[in-house]
């Protein structure tokens, strides 16, 4: 088997590190030249693609690979590995799986209130607009060419070095407060693991909220990280006056306009897994656990 996947990233990362213990074949992109150094470094085939461009290398290894996972974001003119490179993989005879990762942010602003896949997709922002209308395209792609094909709407992601324990480590963790505000979260583990039982169990054209069973304030994550490392919590602050200040940078400021919590039982019945992380807490003691960040004496 040979995965194909545009923008090998974090959470990529972790998807090609399950499947090449498991004797698949892995091939990559990256931005820069370096990114692709690295991939090869780490035993995998690493490309450079910046989406300007279409490349022969890229349309040669299409024609070989078997699954497709794509984690680019898309721009303002689509989603750069569609402009340039859907064709090569609507042709592709080996081809026969495409997965995308999108956002839960496609289903806009629910006033803290459930949604889950049959939730009509309302997105208020430009970002989740631009993931809509991914999703749609690859998933018109797959049906008309007859591949399988998977939508993974994603929350936050965490993991190791990318955590609130980092946060509170480096000191940029901040306990910002909007009462009744929740977010949802999701260990790159469990993404893994939802997109190899996807892999293993295609339903054509399904879209799967991959998020953990307990959305909740921001700020109990990070006061949770500093109760784990010993330390201090992090500064407070309304929300109202870290809007107004340079803490939250413009995307922040948008995660904050939407509240909703994202059901997850889809994910567990169709693809039957069980999930490593079921809360916060948990994913983040495994980290304090296993990764043992440094903590400055």
């Amino acid at each position: 088997m040979h995965l194909f996947c545009f923008g090998l990233g974090y959470s990529s990362g972790v998807v090609a590190g399950r499947l090449a213990q498991q004797g698949w074949r892995i091939t990559g992109t990256s931005t820069r030249a370096e990114g692709a150094a690295q991939l090869a470094a780490n035993g995998y085939t690493g490309l450079v693609f910046d989406g300007t461009a279409a490349s022969e290398e890229i349309a040669k290894q299409l024609r070989d690979a078997t699954h497709v996972l794509l984690s680019i974001p898309p721009e303002a003119d689509g989603d750069p590995a569609f402009v340039r490179h859907s064709e090569d993989i609507r042709v592709s005879c080996s081809v026969n799986w495409v997965g995308y990762f999108s956002t839960v942010g496609v289903y806009g602003d629910a006033q803290g209130g459930w949604v889950d896949e049959e939730t009509q997709a309302k997105p208020g922002s430009e970002r989740g607009k631009r993931r809509l209308a991914a999703e749609r395209q690859w998933l018109g792609l797959a049906r008309d060419a007859g591949k399988h094909a998977a939508v993974f709407r994603l929350p936050g992601i965490y993991g190791p070095g990318r955590c609130a324990l980092d946060d509170v480590l480096d000191g940029t963790a901040r306990s910002i407060i909007k009462p009744g505000q929740v977010f949802n979260r999701i260990h790159a583990e469990d993404i893994a693991s939802a997109v190899i039982a996807a892999i293993k169990r295609p339903h054509p054209g399904r879209i799967y909220n991959v998020t953990d069973d307990e959305p909740g304030p921001p700020q109990d994550v990070v006061n949770f990280a500093a109760q784990l490392l010993g330390r201090p919590q992090p500064p407070s602050m309304d929300f109202a006056t870290a809007e107004l200040s340079p803490i939250l940078s413009p995307m922040a400021r948008s995660f904050y306009s939407e509240n909703k919590r994202v059901a997850n039982a889809r994910m567990k019945a169709e693809l039957g897994i069980s999930l490593k992380y079921p809360n916060y807490r948990e994913g983040l003691r495994a980290i304090l656990r296993s990764s043992a960040p440094k903590i400055p004496e």
